[in-house]
């Protein structure tokens, strides 16, 4: 298992919910914005239909606040929401265009997302919206750099630089140390209280660190004591 390349100044990070970085990736985002990396959230929906007994109109506020306070904890002060709707994410033009505007407007180097497989392991089923999300955000890479495929974004000068994507999957090529970073990943998750809260009885700062201690376990062939792992899609 390889190191994914740091040589990179910028990152956009792209998900379907609040949350999604945080249940993988925060703890790598943690390690470059501290080495003076420039990494922003977008994200295609605000989680609003993910907090049960709380209906979306009321819940779309505390999670687009509750990630933000997330994003700050790791370093991250630029959080774009692109509002479609949680839990009916659709895989096709509207979505793709959306995103490649996202990256022309960032400009990044590189772009994270979630994993996108149909499954997390044999018998979990992925969700609809992190299957869309991650093939959409891909395709949308590909869109940003093609002045062409969305004229209606000339506004927007095409962007071909982004060098590959990171994709946090529990199979992947790739690994970042992020040993000394779990602590401030587990306080980042933890600011989604009010989501955590709704799914377990289980003290909000104990699911944190569970969650954070099980996606940064030790990754065999690669040398950290915390890891975590990505398959990379190269672009340039």
């Amino acid at each position: 298992m390889d190191p994914i390349p740091e040589d990179w100044r910028t990152a956009v990070v792209i998900v379907a919910h609040p949350d999604d970085i945080e249940y993988g990736a925060a703890a790598a985002v943690a390690r470059w914005t501290a080495q003076g990396k420039d990494v922003r959230y977008v994200l295609a929906t605000s989680g609003e239909a993910g907090i049960a007994g709380l209906p979306p109109e009321r819940s779309k506020p505390v999670r687009e606040e509750e990630q933000r306070r997330s994003a700050a904890v790791v370093g991250v002060s630029q959080v774009e929401f692109l509002g479609h709707p949680d839990g009916r994410l659709v895989s096709g033009t509207a979505l793709r265009r959306d995103l490649a505007a996202a990256i022309r407007r960032h400009r990044p180097d590189v772009v994270v997302t979630a994993h996108f497989g149909d499954t997390w392991s044999r018998g979990r089923a992925n969700s609809a919206d992190h299957r869309v999300l991650g093939r959409a955000a891909l395709d949308a890479v590909s869109d940003a750099a093609n002045e062409w495929i969305f004229p209606e974004l000339a506004e927007l000068p095409a962007w071909d630089g982004v060098r590959f994507v990171a994709v946090a999957a529990p199979d992947a090529s790739h690994a970042v140390d992020v040993t000394g970073y779990t602590d401030v990943a587990a306080r980042s998750l933890a600011e989604h209280a009010r989501y955590l809260a709704a799914l377990s009885d289980t003290p909000v700062d104990v699911q944190a660190r569970e969650q954070v201690d099980t996606v940064t376990a030790p990754r065999d062939g690669f040398s950290a004591e915390r890891a975590v792992a990505f398959e990379v899609y190269w672009f340039t």
